[in-house]
C-alpha cells in the first residue's frame, strides 16, 4: 500500500511540474509589431476590464504609455489594441520590458509607477510584488525597437501628370522625406504618425 501511495504522489508532482511551466500558461496579452519601432498591445480574451501599460528600457527609463487626464487605468477590451493605438519605443533606449497591469477596477497610476520605479532592478515583477487594491494581474512582454528606413511621401501630381509644388495640397521640397514619429524625449511615448489622426 505504501508503494502505491508513493507512486501516486510522484505522478501527481510530475504532472504539476509539467503543467506549471511558463511556456504552457496562456498569455494575458500579446504584442503586434506595427513598424520597426512601433507596437500595439492586445489583451487576450477573458482579462480583467481595466489596464495600464508601462515600458522599462535596458537603460532604466520607465515610460507610462496609457496617460489619461485622471491618471488612472483605462478600459481595455479583449482582442483590441490598448488605447486603440500604436506606441513608439525610442530606439536609443534599446530593448524594453512591457508591463501590462490588468485590474478589476480603475486604479491610480501614481502608486503603480512608484512601485515599478522601486522594483526596476528586479528581473520579473508580478502582482504579489505590488501593493494595489482589488485584483491585479501583471503580464510582462519584451519588445526590441529597430531603426527604420525613411518613409517617402512623394510629390503631388497635377491633373496633366506634372509634378506640382504650389497650389492647394502641394508639398514643398522640404516636406519630402521621412515622416517624423516623435522626438523620443522624456515626455512619454508618442502614438505612431499613422494613428495620430484617429
Amino acid at each position: 500500500m505504501k508503494r502505491w501511495s508513493t507512486w501516486l504522489t510522484v505522478a501527481a508532482m510530475s504532472a504539476g511540474c509539467q503543467n506549471g511551466s511558463k511556456d504552457d500558461r496562456p498569455t494575458r496579452a500579446q504584442i503586434r509589431k506595427t513598424g520597426p519601432a512601433t507596437m500595439e498591445v492586445i489583451p487576450s480574451a477573458g482579462q480583467l476590464p481595466y489596464c495600464m501599460l508601462y515600458t522599462v528600457s535596458q537603460k532604466g527609463v520607465i515610460r507610462q504609455l496609457t496617460l489619461t487626464r485622471e491618471n488612472r487605468s483605462i478600459r481595455c477590451d479583449s482582442n483590441k489594441p490598448i488605447a486603440n493605438t500604436s506606441f513608439r519605443v525610442p530606439t536609443q533606449e534599446g530593448k524594453v520590458k512591457v508591463y501590462i497591469f490588468f485590474s478589476d477596477d480603475r486604479i491610480p497610476a501614481g502608486p503603480v509607477a512608484q512601485q515599478l520605479y522601486d522594483l526596476r532592478g528586479q528581473e520579473r515583477i508580478n502582482a504579489m510584488d505590488l501593493r494595489l487594491p482589488g485584483r491585479v494581474y501583471v503580464e510582462t512582454l519584451d519588445f526590441v525597437p529597430e531603426e527604420g528606413t525613411a518613409e517617402m511621401t512623394g510629390a503631388v501630381v497635377g491633373s496633366h501628370g506634372e509634378v506640382t509644388d504650389s497650389g492647394p495640397g502641394s508639398v514643398s521640397e522640404k516636406d519630402l522625406g521621412a515622416t517624423v514619429l516623435g522626438d523620443g524625449g522624456t515626455t512619454g511615448v508618442l502614438p505612431a504618425a499613422s494613428d495620430q489622426g484617429n
